[in-house]
Formats: C-alpha cells, sequence, structure tokens
C-alpha cells in the first residue's frame, strides 16, 4: 500500500501546494473573525476533498467516454504538471494566485470563500484534478489502489485544513521568502514527476520491439 499512497501523496500535496495558499487565505479573510475564519477552512478543504474523491471514481469513465488511451493521457497529465512545476520554479504560480486572489477580493465578502475560490481553484483546481485522475486510472481495475490513491488526497487536504485553521488561530502566515523556498523545491520535484509520466506514457504508447 505504501509503494502507492506515498508516491500519490507526494504528487498531490506539490500540485496543491497548501503552503502557498496560506497568505492568499489570510489575505482574503481579512476582517473575518477567528471562528469565520476556522470554518471557513475547514469546509473548503472539506468540499475540496469531495471532488477529488468524485473525480477519483470517475475519471477513468471519462477517459472511457472520450475515447483517451491511459498512455495518451499520461502524457497529457505530464505535460500539465511539468507546466505547473515551471510556474512554480519561477514563482509565477504564485504571483498569478496572488493576483488572482486580490481581483477576488475586490468583488468578494470574506464569508463567501470556502467554495470560491478556497475550494475551487485554490485547492481543487486543474492541476490537482489532473493529477487524481492520473494516479486513480494508473490503479485501473485495483478498487484498493484506487481507494489508496484517494485517501491520499483526503490526507493532503487534511493537512491543507491544519495549516489553514492554524494561520487562522494564530494569524500569522509563512514568510513570503520561505514560501517561495518551499514552492521552488516543490517544484523541481514536481517537474521529476511530470517528466517520468511523459516517459511512463511514450514507452506504453511506443512499445520497443
Amino acid at each position: 500500500m505504501l509503494e502507492i499512497f506515498i508516491p500519490a501523496f507526494v504528487m498531490l500535496f506539490v500540485t496543491i501546494d497548501p503552503v502557498s495558499i496560506i497568505p492568499i487565505f489570510v489575505s482574503l479573510t481579512a476582517g473575518a473573525t477567528r471562528g469565520q475564519k476556522i470554518r471557513m477552512a475547514l469546509m473548503g478543504c472539506l468540499i475540496a476533498a469531495v471532488l477529488l474523491v468524485v473525480f477519483g471514481i470517475i475519471g477513468e469513465r471519462l477517459l472511457d467516454n472520450f475515447g483517451i488511451t491511459l498512455p495518451a493521457f499520461r502524457i497529457a497529465g505530464g505535460i500539465l504538471l511539468f507546466l505547473i512545476a515551471l510556474e512554480m520554479l519561477f514563482s509565477r504560480r504564485n504571483d498569478r494566485k496572488s493576483k488572482s486572489a486580490e481581483d477576488i477580493q475586490d468583488h468578494y465578502e470574506p464569508e463567501d470563500i470556502s467554495v470560491f475560490p478556497l475550494a475551487i481553484p485554490l485547492l481543487c483546481g486543474p492541476g490537482a484534478i489532473a493529477s487524481i485522475m492520473l494516479l486513480t486510472s494508473g490503479q485501473a481495475g485495483d478498487l484498493v489502489g484506487q481507494a489508496v490513491v484517494m485517501g491520499a488526497g483526503v490526507a493532503v487536504m487534511a493537512i491543507g485544513a491544519v495549516l489553514l485553521v492554524t494561520a487562522a488561530r494564530f494569524d500569522h502566515f509563512i514568510p513570503e521568502t520561505i514560501s517561495n523556498i518551499i514552492t521552488r523545491l516543490l517544484g523541481m520535484l514536481l517537474a521529476a514527476l511530470a517528466i517520468q509520466f511523459i516517459l511512463d506514457g511514450l514507452l506504453a504508447a511506443l512499445p520497443l520491439s
């Protein structure tokens, strides 16, 4: 089980990157009470976890309905994750998230952010959805393996909830410099995982004779 859980957990944690969401969460909830912040953090992570599980369950069926082969999805998913990794390495992802948060903050009240934008798209965005579908498709036919993958997604959301609740309780967040360092390190790891998915897809689509 660990050989399934650990890679899935690492990939989802790196893709979701809950550490980088902390300063955005604090910014969006400015003016809310501590209780409201904690409620939003818990509700947002719960909704995101449910969405991950749903996409994990229907992911394989979606591929079949669209006539998409697993190797093709591995290659496409690997490319998408690699692009996310590049954004993380060059800090473009955090800048984009911060800009989106500022735009939303101008038109959104703090008590309304648990569903949008916290759960969607900050926690459960395109990268997280592609990752969970990719991982569960890799366990096609193995219900236990798919359950382990989805359990890894729930575990990541649980850690995200702990981080956000901690930020809400103590009214502080990780300094931007430290957040950038962590994001770059995670970006390197995600880039390697993305390349591995692309290579696996190519080998499956073009087997060596």
